[in-house]
């Protein structure tokens, strides 16, 4: 084996539900800020690779970065790995490279099953496995923290179509780490309003117990509520963001983290992530690094972020001495914005 540079692992934020809201917008917005501009986004189709629309589903999300983060100047690519076997397919090499080029990686709603049976041992899932690995941020929602537990879920097979209760082998992410977790995302989920529970991602409580009696019993599990965000910080930290609250069950314990909550990632388990890059194929770790660098810059304050977006919000509404009176408020920080038919740009002041 080559000499490989160590690296920290990235962040890994998983979301219960809502990646293009509010709550979405703070997760991006929070994890963007460890990297320089423009952040460089890969967005996998492969949990809605089945749908004949996967590449709508995916550009939703890049329009979202585009037009709530401007001040990160998000480069996005999206990568359709949408099925094995075809033109588009998780095991095509040159879709692996544009994964090792990004700085955060994003994969969302779809199917939780077929997600993880078309990733499963492909060459772009171990390149983003890489990717994170050696300190990119991967971004998780939906049908996509279902496929990256341990065990995942089939939910539309079971919800929709009346199958029997069961897990299906999830991606099993962390358990190269050390410790399989199961994640299960619309935690709080009221779909079904009072005549229905879909608590627990659809299951409903009673249907849940069930399948939880179907895991081993020292697996974890972590239960994320829909609008909430848990991010897990390689240095052994969990931190939830957004509107509701994350669950963790672990030998018969419950704990329970409100939004706002910092704790030790102890609680799931004991990581070891020289183990998780151990894991990963050498070759992909070793490509890394000949990803050409970026030009040198300094992050955009998230003061000015949130005021670009202040701006934005006032020019669709034509409110435009407000738009002007935040141009200022920007200029005052150092910054100056330039409207392009592609969104805002934002640079530093010539003086600053």
């Amino acid at each position: 084996m080559k000499n490989i540079p160590r690296r920290q692992p990235g962040p890994l934020a998983l979301l219960g539900s809502g990646e293009t809201s509010a709550s979405g917008r703070r997760v991006f917005e929070w994890l963007f800020r460890r990297f320089e501009p423009p952040v460089r986004v890969a967005i996998l189709e492969t949990p809605a690779g089945f749908q004949p629309n996967s590449r709508e589903v995916a550009r939703e999300i890049a329009e979202f970065l585009e037009e709530h983060l401007p001040g990160f100047s998000p480069a996005v690519t999206i990568i359709p790995a949408r099925k094995r076997g075809t033109t588009f397919s998780p095991e095509d090499p040159r879709l692996a490279e544009s994964v090792l080029a990004a700085d955060c990686i994003f994969l969302g709603p779809g199917s939780p099953s077929y997600a993880a049976r078309q990733l499963r041992g492909s060459i772009v899932w171990n390149a983003a496995r890489a990717r994170f690995a050696a300190g990119a941020a991967l971004v998780l929602a939906s049908a996509a923290v279902l496929a990256v537990g341990a065990q995942t879920l089939p939910v539309y097979e079971i919800y929709k179509a009346g199958f029997d209760l069961s897990w299906d082998p999830g991606l099993n992410l962390l358990g190269a780490a050390g410790v399989p977790v199961t994640f299960v995302p619309h935690w709080n989920n009221r779909e079904g309003g009072a005549a229905l529970d879909t608590s627990h991602c659809f299951m409903g409580m009673d249907r849940f117990e069930a399948l939880r009696a179907l895991l081993p019993t020292d697996d974890p599990i972590v239960g994320i509520d829909e609008h909430t965000a848990l991010i897990v910080e390689p240095e052994g930290k969990g931190q939830v963001l957004g509107l509701g609250e994350v669950t963790i069950e672990r030998r018969g314990q419950v704990s329970v983290h409100a939004s706002g909550d910092v704790f030790s990632f102890d609680e799931v388990g004991t990581f070891d992530w020289e183990a998780f890059a151990e894991d990963v194929p050498h070759e992909l770790l070793e490509m890394i690094p000949k990803v050409p660098p970026k030009a040198e810059s300094s992050p955009v304050p998230a003061e000015v972020t949130h005021l670009i977006v202040l701006r934005e919000e006032a020019r669709k509404a034509r409110d435009w001495q407000s738009a002007d009176s935040l141009r200022a408020a920007i200029a005052e920080h150092g910054y100056q914005v330039q409207d392009t038919p592609d969104g805002p740009r934002v640079s530093a002041s010539p003086s600053r």
